[in-house]
């Protein structure tokens, strides 16, 4: 297993301006904070000034009046400037913290917008524990990253520059070290953090991505592990994930364990060179006691800020890297989109028209579907039948428009379905699948899902028509209970009629079924198919049969073999033609079922 790294542009370069645009967002929050922590920063560049200034006074002894008049005034603007810096640091620590809730919550909810609407093949192509693990861990990274740039970085851009310029007025030679001591400082930690660790952090993240994908694959299936005991096997699975990832996060913490000790080097140097310089300012009789006192004090604040300086670039970097997987989500295009002047659709009687369509999936070179037409009644009920990849599952798809089609036409009473928006058209949709779906909810609000806000009576006649009411009754909180993820709390039998149920309280006009009796013990099959019967009564129906038993009472039977229709009648029609697709289907069908009996 290897994981491939492709050629893109540096995760700063897309990350930032992501933030930036969010932070746009709250103008008087970002104003507020930026002001409050640069002015406390501003604040505490100008404390060496007066420490200078005090200890120059104090070394002129008590007994000189202007010295002691000199040395209040220093001493009040030491805590003067403390007390500002004091309360407009409050100030930004206090506006910070809604100002990043704020824009992690909208990070995170605006990319789970975006998956929900992704494309039917981008979901079949995605672990969901992956997608999950990028989000949350991108919306945390914005927390260090706007800790990282507003209450740290700025700052120590204002104390460098401002100590450069403050000493370079005094004395020149000290503010040119200052610059360039600083600039090697910066370029340096930026270079390995970009060339050196970046890359590192980039490949650990993706095999961090793949153990929450390798984790939730095994946990969702873990009725698949128990029955084949395969414990052991998964286990050894996730080792081999986890030893992969291991040793990546392990590269990358050793390179910023170096990058670390670089900083460390060049700051020891900038020390001596900035002390050095301030002692031989003192033996020419260039500086006073007080000067140096403030060449001091500068140059450990200087120092305390560039050796966090290192520290907050591998933050910023860091944090860049955790969220560049949720930025690009944000980049990924939706897949099926609404037309720009889209409206609702209105759906009355549900009369379906293939208008001479041709579809392919992304990737086949041969369309799937090369200018197919059919038209479907209103009230009519059809069954689609065919081997396994002759059509019948995407022409069901392309109805709810998961997917576009390449050209023609898909129109239901008229309307052409491209032209409304999916919500609308999918809400006027019921489909109950051959696997149903359940949210791990309560069972009165999986049923009442595509109506909300449906009453406890509604909910309850909804189940009685699927016959679900009974075995409801008899679970411990009968509505009120959870169902499990996925609903295994329930049996395939239970599922099915809650899917029922929940299509009768949706009352659309416009039904599909997915082979809703398979894999089923007779007793449920029987329930199932009455309250199909049912629900199909006065809607448009379309059920995909892999049983035909499913569609012996349908008013019309659509044969697709590889994207063709190639027989259409009712059963009787089709059953009685000599050599005809249907017909060997349902022989083969009726031979199995009667080996089946006599065993």
């Amino acid at each position: 297993m290897t994981m491939q790294t492709t050629k893109r542009p540096a995760a700063i370069r897309i990350v930032l301006p992501f933030v930036f645009r969010h932070w746009l967002e709250q103008p008087l929050r970002a104003s507020a904070v930026t002001a409050g922590f640069l002015g406390a920063t501003a604040a505490d560049l100008f404390m060496p000034v007066f420490s200078g200034h005090l200890v120059d006074a104090l070394t002129a002894g008590p007994t000189d009046a202007a010295a002691r008049q000199a040395a209040m005034l220093a001493f009040g603007a030491i805590v003067g400037l403390g007390a500002l810096s004091l309360l407009l640091r409050l100030v930004g620590i206090q506006t910070i913290v809604p100002f990043t809730l704020k824009t992690m919550s909208d990070v995170g909810q605006q990319a789970f917008m975006r998956v929900q609407r992704f494309s039917t093949d981008w979901h079949a192509n995605s672990f969901a524990g992956s997608t999950v693990r990028k989000i949350t861990r991108g919306m945390w990274a914005l927390d260090l990253l706007n800790d990282t740039i507003l209450m740290a970085l700025l700052p120590s851009v204002v104390v460098l520059l401002g100590s450069m310029i403050l000493l370079g007025v005094h004395w020149p030679q000290l503010g040119a070290v200052i610059a360039v001591g600083s600039v090697i400082y910066v370029a340096m930690t930026m270079v390995f953090q970009v060339r050196y660790v970046a890359p590192a952090a980039r490949v650990s993240n993706a095999w961090d991505t793949k153990v929450g994908g390798t984790l939730a694959d095994a946990l969702t299936c873990n009725a698949v592990v128990k029955s084949f005991g395969a414990e052991t096997r998964e286990d050894m699975r996730l080792d081999g994930v986890i030893s992969r990832w291991r040793r990546r996060v392990r590269r990358t913490w050793l390179r910023y364990n170096h990058t670390s000790t670089a900083q460390l080097v060049v700051l020891l140097c900038f020390r001596a060179s900035v002390i050095g310089g301030a002692i031989l300012l003192w033996a020419a009789g260039r500086a006073t006691p007080g000067d140096v006192t403030y060449v001091l004090t500068s140059y450990y604040i200087i120092h305390a800020y560039l050796r966090d300086v290192g520290m907050h670039i591998n933050n910023l970097q860091r944090s860049v890297n955790d969220m560049e997987e949720l930025v690009q989500i944000h980049g990924e295009p939706l897949g099926i989109v609404d037309a720009v002047d889209a409206g609702p659709i209105d759906i009355q009687g549900g009369r379906i028209v293939f208008d001479d369509v041709t579809f392919h999936y992304g990737g086949h070179r041969r369309p799937l579907y090369d200018g197919l037409s059919v038209d479907i009644d209103a009230g009519e009920r059809v069954g689609l039948v065919g081997r396994s990849g002759s059509g019948k599952t995407t022409f069901v798809k392309l109805v709810q428009r998961l997917y576009d089609v390449t050209s023609g036409k898909i129109l239901i009473d008229g309307q052409d379905i491209a032209e409304a928006t999916q919500q609308s058209l999918r809400s006027q949709i019921a489909i109950v699948q051959q696997e149903p779906i359940l949210f791990h909810r309560t069972l009165a609000e999986n049923i009442a899902y595509g109506r909300p806000g449906a009453s406890m009576e509604a909910i309850e006649q909804a189940a009685r028509l699927a016959n679900a009411h009974d075995f409801i009754m008899r679970l411990p909180k009968d509505y009120g209970t959870l169902v499990g993820e996925r609903g295994v709390k329930l049996s395939g039998g239970e599922r099915q009629r809650v899917a029922l149920a929940r299509a009768f309280l949706a009352d659309a006009p416009i039904l599909i079924l997915d082979e809703a009796t398979s894999s089923l013990d007779s007793e449920s099959e029987a329930l199932i198919q009455q309250a199909m019967e049912r629900l199909m009564k006065g809607r448009t129906s379309i059920v995909i049969a892999h049983r035909l038993s499913t569609v012996r009472s349908m008013d019309r039977i659509l044969v697709f073999d590889r994207g063709e229709i190639v027989e259409q009648g009712t059963h009787e029609v089709l059953a009685a033609r000599a050599g005809g697709i249907y017909r060997g289907l349902f022989e083969r069908q009726a031979t199995e079922f009667g080996q089946a009996a006599a065993e």
